[in-house]
């Protein structure tokens, strides 16, 4: 089943304002979690650098760099908030879910040819 680019681009968007809204609202115990924190951050920047690169897949620098960036400001706009802080650990654990994600993307591209993506 093929989703056409535009679909992937309207997910990515879509996940980029939930995991801000998720980021910024008080911590509790109903909040969707791995079990550890910066595996949460890992996972949700591997999975927003795969929906980025089949979104704009002739934008892979631009999507990589753009999401590091807003990694950093999640990070700067949770240091404004009560219940939330920001930490260097996060942004790495972002970092490397944006590697990891890259990797994965990388791998995708070469098992599945691109009619069936």
């Amino acid at each position: 089943m093929t989703i056409p680019t535009g679909r992937w681009s309207l997910i990515f968007w879509t996940s980029l304002i939930a995991i801000l809204f998720l980021a910024l609202m008080p911590a509790g115990p109903e909040m969707p979690t791995m079990g550890w924190d910066k595996l949460n951050h890992l996972l949700a920047f591997a999975v927003l650098t795969i929906l980025g690169r089949q979104g704009y897949p002739g934008r892979k620098p631009a999507v990589f760099i753009g999401l590091l960036f807003y990694a950093g400001l999640i990070e700067v706009l949770q240091s404004f908030t009560p219940d939330r802080f920001a930490e260097w650990a996060d942004l790495f654990a972002d970092g490397l879910g944006l590697i990891i994600g890259w990797g994965l993307d990388g791998l995708f591209r070469k098992l599945i040819p691109q009619a069936e993506r």
